[in-house]
């Protein structure tokens, strides 16, 4: 059976779209791969965040992954952290990184840009631990979205180069799995764009009713169609776009036809949409909260996940060891 790896850093809950564009394809690929699934601790430290922090958003992500699908006894779910191999395999990569190569990664050089006062070395050398994270485990695929292509292209450069120093052929190319294949894109509610977490845009799988009502009641919209069948501009797709996403095709229908007949009522079309997407998420929220709420449950599933992705990592590096000249 194929090997996929994949991470999320823990940079705060889970929304819609993530859980259209990543989340449900985890669902899915476990059933079909040997999957391990982390959550990227370690990554997170480029920001510096709190202590507290940390330890808030590991169990959080842990939990809505559990609450979404995701299961223990399939796929391996494990913090990145609890596997200290990483490291070792990290260290080697980055003897045969340069730094010019790293200084042209795009997401550094956009990093640089936006945050010019915290530009350190675990951004220049990100590419070295997520290829330390895939190579480890020898996977055969990684779910990514376009935005991490470049880091995936440094993943297969490390271990072909790592082949070529050493004349092994030791380290497979890990295949790129974009989500957008497959996978549906939710626009945010801001008028443009996709939903994300730093655009302020997004509806979070655990808001409670009230939340979801608000922001879509502030979504943006416009004074109405002013010719029938007339394109819809990029703001009223958006809700449509969700409408599709989370509604049944009968409720889709009508409020299309509504607009199509110059007959839209927004105000009725939004209610409607929040009623929904409260709908979708309900039953997950539920879940989240049982979930949080049961910490024994949490750390046996972290555990049990790091003691099948330790005993993975511990074999590739004792390899490692042994063709780079160490006892």
């Amino acid at each position: 059976m194929q090997k996929v790896v994949s991470g999320i850093r823990p940079t705060g809950n889970l929304h819609l779209g993530n859980y259209f564009g990543a989340v449900k394809s985890f669902v899915q690929m476990q059933n079909e791969y040997d999957c391990l699934f982390f959550i990227a601790d370690w990554h997170s430290l480029t920001t510096h965040p709190k202590p507290e922090n940390i330890r808030r958003s590991t169990r959080t992500i842990l939990a809505e992954y559990l609450a979404c699908g995701i299961d223990p006894d399939k796929a391996a779910i494990y913090v990145q952290s609890d596997v200290k191999q990483v490291l070792e395999l990290y260290l080697y990569l980055n003897m045969n990184a340069y730094l010019g190569e790293l200084e042209r990664v795009t997401s550094f050089k956009e990093k640089v840009r936006k945050q010019p006062d915290n530009v350190n070395a675990g951004l220049l050398t990100y590419p070295s631990l997520m290829a330390a994270d895939i190579l480890m485990h020898k996977a055969d695929k990684v779910p990514v979205g376009k935005d991490q292509e470049q880091n995936m292209e440094m993943a297969r450069l490390f271990a072909r180069r790592f082949n070529r120093i050493y004349e092994v052929e030791y380290f497979k190319e890990p295949e790129s799995f974009h989500f957008n294949q497959k996978a549906v894109k939710v626009p945010g509610l801001d008028g443009s764009g996709k939903m994300g977490k730093s655009e302020g845009n997004a509806i979070y799988l655990c808001d409670d009713e009230a939340t979801i009502r608000k922001k879509v009641m502030r979504a943006v919209t416009d004074s109405g169609p002013t010719e029938p069948n007339q394109q819809k501009p990029e703001p009223i797709q958006n809700l449509f776009t969700l409408m599709e996403i989370v509604s049944a095709p009968d409720t889709y229908n009508f409020f299309n036809d509504q607009y199509n007949n110059m007959a839209i009522r927004y105000g009725d079309m939004k209610k409607q949409l929040a009623a929904d997407i409260n709908d979708f998420c309900a039953p997950i929220r539920e879940r989240i909260l049982a979930y949080s709420a049961d910490e024994e449950y949490l750390a046996k599933v972290a555990r049990l996940g790091a003691e099948k992705a330790a005993e993975s990592a511990q074999k590739t590096i004792e390899e490692v060891r042994h063709i780079i000249g160490f006892r």
